[in-house]
């Protein structure tokens, strides 16, 4: 729960900074300024940039955790997880190891989003964020239903 209450705070303050850009890039465009404007332009663009990007970034972990719950629900979370050091990080070999059975259990099953999410769970432990990140979105894609690019596993 500690992190939803980071993630919303800093969500918030992330939007208001966003609300305070723009506000500049407004006052800069009124000024009449070529140079002013063209900033104003820059500071007005960068908080729907940041916006769009923080939107899809909360829609992403919203559906995550959907599919978490989901899949907890059914009792298939991951059992088998990867050993932990002394001091809570995951060991490297182990975390390997889980990741080669969660790849063939995936490659078996191409279609279900469960192994995929249980994949996307390992190359996480295996500290591999980018594809961890593009296997969720394929479970998510496979759960809604919604078509899938082909990627390897």
């Amino acid at each position: 729960m500690g992190g939803k209450i980071t993630y919303a705070f800093l969500a918030v303050s992330l939007v208001v900074v966003f609300a305070v850009v723009a506000l500049e890039g407004v006052l800069l465009l009124r000024t009449g300024e070529p140079a002013a404007m063209g900033m104003g332009a820059v500071a007005f663009a960068l908080p729907c940039v940041g916006a769009w990007f923080l939107w899809h970034n909360t829609r992403f972990a919203r559906n995550a955790n959907r599919l978490a719950r989901e899949l907890e629900a059914e009792g298939g979370l991951p059992q088998d997880g990867p050993a932990r050091t002394a001091g809570g990080r995951v060991d490297k070999a182990s975390a390997d190891e889980v990741f080669a059975r969660r790849k063939e259990e995936t490659e078996a099953a191409p279609d279900d989003w469960r192994c995929w999410f249980r994949l996307a769970v390992a190359y996480h432990d295996a500290r591999d964020t980018p594809r961890a990140r593009k296997a969720m979105q394929r479970a998510i894609a496979l759960h809604d239903g919604r078509p899938v690019r082909e990627t390897a596993a």
